[in-house]
């Protein structure tokens, strides 16, 4: 996340704290050009991320820090390898030696406090991943498991408070084979190693667009889509760029690269598709102030020293800020805001300026530790980590911390369709529709929804297999069973549901629909989107298709398997209950008013407020067994009581 194979080398520390080996740290700076102005650009890009994390207000684009970061990465390293490089003196050894100092000393102890956080406070069915990440962050892999773990079946982001060592597993896996490339340019093709770094950055840059739409998070995770944000720095480290000598040229670009870092800050959110053409403007913005901002007024700015500090410590402050940020959020079961965001952010600078002057600054200092010293601390401690993380690995969630109760709760995160991962679309790659019920039987039936419609699916089915019927599922992620609807996020969508349409059309003797959807999604609120609902539901039922409308289920504010662990955890289990009733009451009479138009010409509502809710609130529990996997999608036995329920009143005519 962090630029430069030891950071800054200038390691005096404004205000806050003394000197390490001055006179050292000053050879240093010198040799190696500080630039006051980058250390302000790395407080331009933490500051971002952290306020983005901690959900300040109106920084709802503050993702784009970590783009700013490999930038300034790529520019401090490409510049280093190439001079010595060209001075014949560059040494892979060194390279990873001051890789080795400039990482580790502040990485593992974070890892090591997070393991030993989770296993005092994360419940059984949370804990288990976290040892899995440790291990991951450990080896610089962690964004090949967060990329291998996407979709509904792993714990939310909420719960990953290693999540953000994504970024530093890019950053290795890059400084793996860059050196590499530029030996074997500056050996054989010298004269070509600008052409050939550009190539390479620019084959990046378009897979990065051809995989931005990609929901798997090709394009986020993985270093090939990534690599040209490093790149972008190395090539202006290189020369790529002409040196501008005009002052009223740089003061320009200087002014103009810090506005392209900064709108994205505050426009972009998080529907809008990124990485990939959208992460040009930060990127360009940053090459163009490393590039241009020494001398420019925008380089005074970025030099004060509050940025500065900010800078120096920006490594230890993205390590630290995430992990206070998750366990804080567990556990008081709610986003950071009011006091307790000022004092989690307040508590990240702290640690951040304890871990930068206890714990980088020493290991960094020239001559305070040899390189063998290095090299054998840094082996002992990653494999220490990996052998504790592995053993936590085995015990697996780990549940007799707790007692039956607890783990029972925390179980039912497992509790979804076991044909989640095979039928549902969860990125747009066009499934094939899944049969499901009894074998070798010609389906009468369709399932049709987002997410919400899987474990209604899979329920259906056990009922359509008890009378010898199967029936079809066609869900995909938030994407309504609307023809018309364009999904912000995924533009498969609208052709995915003219696709499931067309299907049903041609197939005559699929005579019942079911329409199922997160109906409570803001995104799903827009008269537009009730109209489309009206309008699809008009076409089935003049192609004589028996049509089922399923309505809201209602969401919860909070991980219900979680909350009930930790309720039961308590002794309080008994006390458990949801959503106030008032609160989904919008979305239920949109539904209804749909429904309602359409009822005389033979459509059936399921409404499955009207079975897990009375007049206050809703229910998360029902005879000891709860009802949903997550904090909205119904579990299999919140699906089955809805439409058990739903079959009693429609017998008794209710």
């Amino acid at each position: 996340m962090c630029g430069g194979p030891t950071g800054n080398p200038k390691l005096s520390l404004p205000p806050l704290g003394s000197q390490l080996n001055a006179k050292a740290e000053r050879s240093v700076a010198k040799a190696e050009g500080y630039r006051p102005d980058i250390d302000g650009l790395r407080a331009l890009a933490i500051l971002p991320v952290l306020a983005y994390h901690a959900h300040l207000p109106g920084i709802t684009g503050g993702f784009v820090g970590v783009d700013v970061f490999f930038v300034i990465s790529g520019y401090l390293i490409t510049r280093i390898i190439a001079r010595e490089i060209d001075e014949h003196r560059f040494s892979i050894l060194h390279f990873y030696e001051r890789r080795a100092r400039r990482i580790l000393p502040a990485l593992l102890p974070m890892i090591v406090a997070v393991l030993g956080l989770a296993a005092w406070l994360y419940l059984p069915g949370d804990f288990e991943g976290v040892p899995r990440s440790a291990l991951a962050a450990t080896l610089f892999a962690s964004n090949l498991l967060f990329f291998h773990e996407t979709g509904y079946f792993q714990i939310g982001a909420e719960a990953m408070p290693l999540l953000h060592s994504w970024s530093l597993a890019i950053e290795e896996q890059f400084y793996i084979f860059f050196p590499l490339l530029l030996i074997a340019v500056g050996r054989w093709l010298p004269l070509w190693r600008i052409p050939l770094v550009a190539g390479t950055a620019l084959a990046s840059f378009a897979l990065a667009v051809a995989t931005q739409g990609d929901s798997s998070g090709i394009a986020f995770y993985l270093l090939p889509p990534r690599a040209w944000e490093l790149f972008a720095g190395g090539l202006v480290a290189l020369g790529a760029i002409p040196a501008i000598r005009a002052r009223w040229l740089r003061e320009g670009l200087a002014a103009a690269g810090l506005a392209a870092l900064l709108v994205p800050i505050f426009v972009y959110d998080r529907f809008t598709t990124f990485p990939g053409m959208t992460a040009l403007a930060p990127v360009l913005g940053a090459a163009a102030l490393i590039h241009a901002a020494p001398g420019t007024a925008t380089g005074k700015l970025l030099g004060l020293g509050p940025l500065r500090w900010v800078g120096l410590i920006s490594y230890s402050l993205y390590l630290w800020h995430w992990p206070l940020i998750v366990f804080t959020e567990y556990a008081t079961e709610a986003r950071l805001a009011g006091w307790l965001q000022l004092a989690v952010i307040a508590a990240s600078f702290l640690l951040a300026w304890l871990s930068w002057r206890f714990v980088e600054a020493p290991f960094r200092a020239p001559g305070r530790f040899s390189r063998p010293t290095i090299f054998a601390a840094s082996a002992a401690g990653m494999a220490s980590v990996c052998a504790v993380a592995l053993a936590l690995v085995v015990l697996g969630p780990w549940p007799q911390r707790f007692g039956p109760e607890v783990g029972r709760m925390a179980a039912a995160k497992d509790d979804f369709s076991p044909y989640r991962a095979r039928c549902h679309d969860t990125d747009g790659r066009g499934l094939e529709p899944c049969v499901l019920g009894a074998p070798n039987t010609q389906p009468t039936a369709l399932v049709w929804g987002d997410s919400h419609g899987v474990e209604f699916a899979y329920v259906l089915s056990r009922m359509a297999e008890a009378r010898g019927a199967s029936l079809i599922e066609r869900t995909h992620s938030s994407c309504p069973p609307v023809i018309g609807y364009q999904s912000p996020t995924d533009p498969s969508c609208t052709r995915s549901n003219q696709a499931v349409l067309d299907a049903i059309l041609a197939d005559p003797r699929l005579s019942t629909i079911y329409l199922a959807g997160f109906w409570e999604s803001p995104l799903y609120a827009a008269p537009r989107t009730m109209a489309q609902l009206d309008a699809t539901i008009q076409t089935l039922i003049e192609a004589g298709r028996h049509v089922v409308l399923i309505g809201p289920v209602p969401p919860n504010q909070w991980d219900v398997p979680r909350h009930l662990a930790r309720l039961a955890s308590l002794g309080r289990l008994d006390g458990a209950t949801g959503r106030n009733r008032a609160d989904i009451t919008p979305a239920e009479e949109r539904i209804a008013r749909v429904a309602n138009h359409w009822r005389a010409r033979g459509l059936s509502y399921i409404d499955p407020a009207a079975v897990l809710c009375d007049a206050r609130s809703c229910a998360v529990l029902h005879r000891g067994v709860p009802l949903y996997f997550d904090h909205h999608h119904p579990s299999v036995a919140g699906a089955s009581l809805i439409l058990g329920e739903a079959q009693e009143m429609a017998a008794l005519g209710r």
